[in-house]
């Protein structure tokens, strides 16, 4: 039948998964080509494995969860031998036990150690027919479990039409359809009796060797269509065709079988004892099964078969809307309230012409109850609906912007924007008002930051002052971070507005961290970086050590410390931030905190860590389909001084900058220059710093300033080299370790030479390893220049191996190049610390191994089966040549 190809690549999945490697596949093609026929040639060849199979149905795709429901149900009891977090997301998500809702990550992570757990004793297949009708919840964990599974005896393989984007990236088999020979072949064994050869070429031309409509078509023919082989018209394509030819065979049924038809399609469950109970009360005689059975359409089983989706398909749509209807109010009767209050609501929701209070608050009980599974979804849906039949205006608008939150969160960015549009049209109250122009102004962030989103923000606040002070704070500081992101310091909409704006507002009886935030933030655009310092250094230190939570407004925090030089603040808020992401499964915050904190650890010169925690980003953004702006990649890359890395990188920025995000174009600059005077091209150095710093952003510009001082003072610009140290010192006078060495090594640079060893003893005590190296290196210029040699070559050589250790190359070159200068022949480069031969992913893996954590625990963080940790790790002890975790300890550096 000329699928020898296909079979022998399901074969292929099967060995693959008996050697103890997983394996996802996508078998794709047309309707009727065969898709389900392969896949039980799949299950029919696969007697050793433990099988789960599944199909998506049209009707159930708004419900959270239905197929994965389906799916584990014979594994369900190996729920209580899991980690205790991923026990409870995916228990919650099943609707096994109440909860709030679990990210959708951590049930896809609770899905990938259940299928791995369960092929322990023997291999594992599972088979989803009709993918693209799955709901999303389950399409989502199924995706990440396929691309997350490795070393695991466990195969995923989806039939499906056109599959969905939760499988992008999988490979495909697609199946075609039979060769002209093999066509003929079926159609004469399957034809009663004896077919004009016209006919038959006809027939097989026009079904394109799909074999269903192979089968289906001559059931179709008329008699006349036998006799002439001229009445087969041309139709736009196999599948039309085919559903014409149901829809025939369905028109000739007794109208009984062909009501039961109708009313089996209209119910997804496939329970035969809720079609039958339906068909009783809609005066359907039970004999009408038998008809729809001998038309080869339908069959009651234990489940309620259909012939082919194609089938269920046509039959709902062949049915008027008064009759939908009444047979969705038939089912919505005869559907349990307790046990599947959903699919009870959803009936109902169906069977109404016009608004319908009543139905319309079910559904929105149905949608909180959805939400409260991480179906977002699923609530998105119902919640839709409870719009559509909400007929009080006001109440209308009020659920609609309801509609609006949780489409956004379910990452409908259009529809929710449609819904907000609504929700503005009618009679909301101003508080209700005020929430919809922050969510608008949200959406409009994710899109790309831009004057809409402040203006929006800005208009949120000022109707939330007299309303909720405490909710305008926090506007106006989504407007200051959109404005930081923007890159718009000055002009309409800019950080001066805000500020003053904020500053209207009256005083909170007992101000949080956010506010002192919001006043010190304020305080710098309305009289200057020196006089908000102080009060910055307080607030940042405050984030740094209450014990505040994500409702306090922790993510705001290092928008203090980032100002103020204030690293060890930023490191601790970073980290907690981190902690609190992991936490509790926020998946959209993890990467920014693990961006953050990587820069802060680059800073410190511990290029390992950082490192490890850009993989894990780009871990975290591969399964979520999130982006994030590669700034702190590039920093590294300008830190080790490899223009290569940098180069395709800086681009990315400059391509992010104009969408929107200015700021991503001023990082690029600083970076280069950083990168420039690494190289010692300190004019390249200068031209970069100064366009970085001339943007004025409020933190960019900032951590700027130390490259154009040094660059300016290289170049001769000694008054550029005074005005920006003047810039430098409104944050870093009287503050942090780390801002007094900037500002003792900038005035060093100026000529205070005294000072530079002040510099190196602040870099070193805030344990900012990368200045402490330059400051070395600077005074060792200095020195050579002064041709105090033994002394330059002390502190050069100090410079060379600071910078060899952190894997600064360009920087350690420089100091050789200096050496050299000093008459000493200097030592060959040292190899970086991290070991050249591990995958940015080996390399996390070996690190989290070697600080104890097991291979379940390095499974969790890094969205793993414990089997494929053990995977890598064994690949990691053979690269490296050795035999335990001790052994690897000694191997690698130690992280922060």
């Amino acid at each position: 039948m000329n699928r020898e190809i296909e079979r022998e690549s399901l074969d292929r999945v099967l060995e693959t998964v008996r050697s103890a490697r997983s394996q996802a596949l996508i078998v794709r093609g047309d309707p009727g080509v065969g898709k389900t026929a392969l896949l039980g040639y799949l299950t029919g060849r696969a007697r050793e494995f433990r099988v789960l199979p599944v199909s998506g149905v049209q009707s159930q795709m708004e419900l959270a969860y239905a197929a994965l429901t389906v799916l584990v149900e014979p594994i369900r009891h190996r729920l209580d031998d899991m980690p205790a977090p991923q026990r409870t997301a995916l228990r919650t998500a099943l609707g096994l036990s109440p909860g709030p809702a679990p990210d959708r990550f951590l049930v896809g992570l609770a899905l990938l150690t259940l299928l791995s757990e369960a092929a322990g004793d023997r291999p594992l297949i599972c088979v989803i027919d009709d993918e693209q009708w799955l709901d999303q919840a389950s399409a989502q964990a199924l995706g990440f479990a396929a691309r997350r599974l490795a070393a695991d005896p466990v195969g995923l393989v989806f039939g499906a039409r056109e599959p969905s984007a939760h499988l992008a990236g999988l490979p495909v088999l697609e199946v075609g359809g039979l060769a002209a020979g093999h066509a003929r072949e079926l159609l004469d064994a399957n034809l009663a009796g004896p077919l004009d050869d016209q006919v038959r070429d006809l027939i097989v031309s026009e079904a394109q060797g799909n074999p269903l409509a192979l089968l289906e078509l001559p059931r179709s023919m008329t008699t006349a269509d036998f006799a002439g082989g001229f009445g087969l018209p041309a139709v736009p394509s196999v599948s039309v065709r085919l559903e014409e030819g149901f829809l025939r065979r369905m028109e000739a049924l007794p109208a009984p079988a062909r009501r039961l038809l109708q009313l089996a399609a209209a119910d997804p469950s496939g329970d035969p004892v809720l079609v039958h109970r339906a068909a009783r009360r809609l005066g359907i005689p039970s004999q009408a099964a038998s008809a729809a059975a001998e038309a080869h359409l339908l069959a009651f089983n234990e489940r309620v078969h259909f012939r082919h989706p194609i089938v269920r398909s046509v039959a709902y749509r062949s049915a008027s809307e008064p009759a939908r209807r009444e047979m969705h109010a038939a089912l919505a009767e005869f559907t349990d309230a307790v046990s599947d209050p959903d699919r009870r609501a959803w009936h109902r929701a169906q069977a109404v012409s016009g608004p319908d209070e009543s139905v319309a608050a079910e559904l929105e009980r149905s949608a909180e109850r959805a939400q409260s599974r991480g179906g977002l979804a699923a609530a998105a849906a119902f919640r839709e609906q409870s719009v559509r039949l909400t007929p009080d205006p006001a109440r209308h608008a009020e659920r609609a912007l309801a509609a609006a939150a949780v489409t956004m969160a379910s990452g409908a960015f259009g529809r929710a924007r449609e819904l907000l549009d609504t929700a503005t049209a009618g009679p909301l109250a101003p508080f209700a008002a005020a929430r919809a122009d922050q969510l608008r102004a949200r959406i409009t962030f994710v899109a790309g930051v831009g004057e809409d989103a402040l203006a929006v923000l800005i208009r949120s606040a000022e109707t939330l002052t007299p309303l909720d002070p405490g909710l305008a704070r926090v506007s106006y500081l989504e407007a200051i971070r959109a404005a930081s992101f923007a890159g718009r310091m000055t002009g309409p909409r800019s950080m001066t507005e805000i500020a003053y704006a904020a500053r209207a507002l009256p005083p909170a009886a007992e101000p949080r961290p956010v506010d002192r935030l919001l006043d010190a933030l304020a305080t710098i655009f309305v009289e200057g970086p020196a006089a908000a310092a102080p009060a910055l250094r307080e607030v940042a230190r405050e984030f740094a050590v209450s014990d505040l939570t994500r409702e306090d407004g922790l993510a705001f925090g290092w928008l203090a410390s980032a100002v103020i030089w204030d690293d060890d603040a930023a490191y601790e808020i970073n980290r907690r931030q981190v902690a609190v992401s992991r936490a509790t499964g926020a998946l959209d915050q993890l990467p920014l905190d693990l961006v953050a904190l990587a820069l802060s650890e680059a800073w410190r010169g511990d290029f390992a860590s950082a490192g490890s925690h850009m993989a894990e980003t780009a871990a975290i953004c591969e399964i979520t389909g999130s982006q994030m702006p590669p700034s702190t990649s590039a920093f590294l890359a300008a830190l080790r001084g490899d223009r290569a890395e940098l180069a395709p990188l800086n681009e990315a920025l400059h391509a992010v900058a104009g969408f929107g995000q200015q700021s991503q174009a001023t990082y690029a600059h600083w970076v280069s220059a950083v990168l420039e005077s690494g190289h010692g091209r300190h004019a390249d150095a200068y031209a970069e710093a100064k366009l970085a710093v001339d943007d004025g952003h409020v933190l960019v510009s900032t951590w700027a300033l130390p490259q154009l001082i040094e660059s300016a003072v290289k170049v001769g610009a000694g008054d550029v080299a005074g005005q920006a140290l003047e810039q430098l010192t409104a944050t870093t006078h009287d503050g942090t370790d780390f801002g007094r060495g900037e500002e003792a090594l900038g005035r060093a640079l100026l000529g205070e030479a005294a000072l530079y060893g002040e510099a190196i003893e602040l870099f070193g005590r805030a344990g900012i390893r990368t200045e402490q190296a330059r400051s070395r290196l600077l005074h060792g210029e200095w020195l050579r220049r002064e041709n105090r040699l033994d002394e330059a070559r002390s502190e050069l050589r100090t410079a060379r191996e600071m910078f060899d250790g952190m894997g600064m190359t360009a920087f350690a070159d420089r100091a050789r190049r200096e050496l050299m200068a000093t008459g000493e022949r200097a030592a060959r480069r040292r190899a970086g610390a991290a070991p050249a031969a591990l995958t940015d992913r080996e390399s996390l893996i070996a690190w989290l191994a070697a600080e104890g954590l097991s291979n379940p625990e390095i499974g969790a963080q890094l969205f793993l089966s414990a089997r494929t940790v053990e995977w890598h790790l064994g690949k990691v002890f053979g690269k490296l040549g050795v035999t335990s975790r001790t052994e690897l300890a000694e191997k690698l550096p130690a992280r922060s």
